[in-house]
């Protein structure tokens, strides 16, 4: 069963609150900017965190889990929100 939630840096999120995902790395120019490289995942809120390809890869596998349904234990007849 998968969880809810997924790991970026080091931080639980839940699935529910990302808005996007970015497909390709941030990079502005800005000689101190600390994200250069890295991929921005959107939360609610106005807030971004900032993850490696493989982290990104992975909070995107999570949500198409979770989407398709494969994040519940299914018992014979019943619906995970019943």
């Amino acid at each position: 069963m998968s969880s809810l939630f997924c790991m970026i840096d080091d931080k639980h999120v839940p699935l529910y609150r990302i808005l996007w995902i970015a497909d390709v790395p941030h990079f502005c120019g800005a000689e101190d900017c600390l994200c250069e490289g890295q991929y921005e995942v959107r939360l609610e809120q106005g807030e971004s965190l900032w993850t490696n390809r493989e982290e990104r890869d992975t909070v995107i596998a999570a949500l198409e889990r979770w989407h398709a349904g494969d994040d519940f234990d299914d018992v014979e007849g019943e619906e995970p929100w019943d």
